[in-house]
């Protein structure tokens, strides 16, 4: 599915609220003061717990902030409240916290995965099987009794949105998109075609959260061998040393408005989101690179005539982010992409979460003129010699789905 609609009308989808935590701070001016104006360097990263693995470990949050009630927060997993908490923000930054009538007509989409596993019921039940004298029967008694139906419950992905719901009163239609980073493109791209589309929503509430702090998902990564090992660096040098992702607890969501309904308001926008397109190859050679040469060619005519910015959603997994670098080369070279920066050297991988991430922090730049520091010692990332006014927002070398968004400044 693509969106390839653009133009400058009441139907243009506007950025009016982004809440962005990470390990590098939170909100939107930390964000900046590390990405833009401070020496570029990884937030705070775990590499004692998780060992040999580091982690972009979530800065402190004071969460009676965004979720007030103890109850709440109790009831959440980790990854709960890191959405529910972005989400607050997000609806504060647009102006729209308390609004309930508003809220009561805001729809949502969510890019969740499958829940957190509780570790240590787990490894009580691997401990037991190898000694147990029926493992069949062990095994259905240790199900059946340690793993509640309250807990069970607390798998279930759109619990995300339920308890945004519940905290937040954001009441209209709800979905959740699973399906890791693809997941978080088709929520971004779906919003956007439905407020373009007209009579299918103002105002959207759309985002994801990712606890990269569990050791079910590393163990799930490290068996994929996925993950990398040792010093954290950019992601250009991780391909080049054999590859491997390092992955960062995240939280965003946007709030993302048709120009008529924030106009109508009195609330601007960080930038207009222009076409988003999405894609899924096999992930055979060349395959990624051809999904992403098509959404390029499909965007032309949406271009200026000078070099775009971009934010790469590469991930440091070799294959995939090897051929990235071939295909950003070439587009530098015929003039279609100017500065370059990979996000994730900083941020980490927060899978669903990470393209939400990318269109967040393309619309912080263009809303403060500006553009993000070089992280990057392997030379693809060249300092900015012009303000961008166009972004694009890419998840083309990630772990999982090719997409694309075009984020354009307002006058």
């Amino acid at each position: 599915m693509s969106d390839t609609s653009g133009g400058n009308s009441a139907r243009d989808v506007w950025v009016t609220g982004i809440g962005l935590i990470s390990s590098l701070g939170e909100g939107l001016d930390a964000h900046w003061q590390a990405l833009a104006v401070d020496e570029p360097h990884a937030g705070s990263v775990d590499t004692e717990h998780f060992a040999p693995f580091p982690v972009h470990a979530m800065v402190p949050l004071q969460l009676d902030k965004q979720i007030p009630r103890k109850a709440d927060q109790r009831q959440m997993e980790p990854w709960q409240r890191l959405g529910t908490y972005a989400a607050g923000l997000a609806l504060a930054d647009a102006g729209l916290a308390g609004d309930l009538d508003r809220l009561a007509h805001m729809d949502m989409i969510v890019a969740a995965g499958g829940g957190e596993r509780d570790v240590v019921v787990d490894g009580q039940i691997l401990a037991g099987l190898g000694s147990a004298e029926n493992p069949d029967a062990f095994l259905n008694e240790r199900l059946a009794n340690d793993l509640r139906p309250t807990l069970f419950l607390a798998q279930l992905s759109n619990l995300l949105a339920g308890n945004i719901s519940i905290v937040h009163k954001v009441t209209g239609s709800s979905r959740t998109f699973m399906g890791e980073e693809l997941a978080g493109i088709s929520a971004v791209e779906i919003a956007a075609r439905r407020i373009r589309a007209g009579g299918q929503g103002e105002q959207f509430l759309v985002g994801a959260a990712y606890n990269a702090e569990r050791k079910d998902m590393l163990l799930s990564l490290a068996l994929g061998n996925t993950l990398w090992q040792g010093a954290v660096n950019s992601v250009w040098e991780r391909a080049n040393a054999g590859g491997g992702m390092v992955t960062g607890s995240l939280g965003v969501f946007l709030v993302l408005e048709s120009r008529e309904s924030a106009e109508a308001r009195g609330k601007s926008g960080y930038a207009r989101l222009g076409p988003v397109l999405s894609g899924r190859s096999r992930r055979e050679p060349g395959q990624a690179t051809a999904v992403a040469r098509g959404q390029i060619e499909a965007l032309r005519s949406e271009l200026g005539d000078k070099p775009v910015g971009l934010l790469s959603g590469a991930s440091g997994v070799a294959a995939p982010t090897l051929e990235e670098r071939a295909l950003l080369e070439a587009l530098v070279a015929e003039g279609t992409v100017g500065p370059i920066r990979a996000t994730q050297s900083l941020l980490g991988n927060s899978l669903e979460a990470a393209f939400p991430a990318q269109v967040a922090l393309a619309a912080l730049a263009l809303s403060r003129k500006g553009f993000y520091r070089p992280a990057d010692p392997t030379g693809l990332e060249l300092e900015a010699t012009d303000v961008p006014t166009q972004i694009l927002a890419t998840s083309w070398g990630f772990w999982r789905g090719e997409g694309m968004a075009l984020l354009e400044a307002i006058d």
